[in-house]
């Protein structure tokens, strides 16, 4: 870890941040989601390099180096909470020279929502995005894709892996039973128990809770949020019920829905059209 006081952002992920900085480009900042590590992002960090940005990708907070690694250490993910890892992007933000780009999936965009909500971010696109506190929909699909971890109490203080057909309900349902094994035996890992309770019951706590995005700040800037049509975990509905509260922001906020995909939609062979989506979006605001 870095030796400096108060930050949680490793020794790897500085070396990032002051690499984004030497380019004197515009940072692309990404946030993983639960079940996935930061190398998901590789395949788009390329891309989006290709196209003449620079890129950031940080973990959680102390997140295993590897999958293998994560796999053997299930606990390395326990207790992690929703403002805890915000505030670990929050960090890697703020270091930037250059307000960056924010690209985040499930509950990372979730996060990316909470970023964009400080005025930090230059524009975000959150894809599948978890939902946040005034969000309403919950569909039967999301409910049985976080049964896993909702289904016992204790989970909310542990890391919990997924069986293969949880993943491929949850994930994989939109894509052919080899696809779906190989991403599971490629990206899979444990995930914090704790996020998906907040989650859950964000909009009981009377106190808003670590899910509270702020969708009004005029800083926010442009943002688009994008849907997998046949997403089990966070089906249409969710996206749409949060771009209805984050198109109220004067900025830019735009709505899509990709035809035919889940929940794996980053990491599956189709993320290149999920990307092109999201490059066409960022380049309409930022050269």
């Amino acid at each position: 870890m870095s030796d400096t006081a108060g930050s949680t952002l490793a020794d790897w992920e500085r070396a990032e941040i002051d690499r984004a900085n030497a380019s004197d480009l515009t940072p692309v900042l990404f946030v993983h989601g639960l079940w996935l590590l930061s190398s998901s992002w590789q395949p788009w960090r390329e891309f989006f390099e290709d196209s003449g940005f620079t890129t950031v990708a940080p973990g959680w907070p102390d997140d295993p180096a590897t999958v293998a690694e994560a796999r053997e250490h299930p606990e390395a993910f326990a207790k992690k909470m929703v403002q805890q890892v915000t505030d670990h992007y929050l960090e890697a933000a703020r270091l930037l020279d250059q307000a960056p780009v924010v690209i985040g999936h499930s509950f990372g965009g979730l996060i990316a929502q909470k970023v964009a909500g400080e005025g930090v971010a230059a524009l975000t696109v959150a894809i599948d995005n978890a939902p946040f506190r005034g969000v309403l929909p919950l569909p039967a699909s999301s409910l049985k894709s976080a049964a896993p971890v909702l289904a016992n109490p204790a989970n909310a203080g542990r890391g919990v892996t997924l069986t293969y057909e949880q993943f491929r309900y949850g994930w994989a349902n939109a894509l052919e039973e080899d696809e779906a094994k190989h991403l599971y035996e490629t990206y899979h890992v444990p995930a914090a128990g704790a996020p998906l309770f907040q989650a859950a019951f964000a909009n009981f706590n009377p106190f808003g809770g670590e899910t509270v995005v702020d969708s009004k700040n005029p800083e926010r800037g442009p943002m688009l949020l994008i849907a997998g049509e046949k997403d089990h975990t966070v089906p249409p509905a969710i996206t749409n019920a949060s771009y209805r509260i984050q198109s109220k922001n004067p900025g830019t906020t735009q709505e899509i829905t990709i035809p035919n995909r889940g929940h794996s939609l980053t990491i599956d062979s189709g993320w290149r059209v999920v990307a092109d989506e999201a490059l066409a979006f960022v380049q309409r605001f930022i050269q």
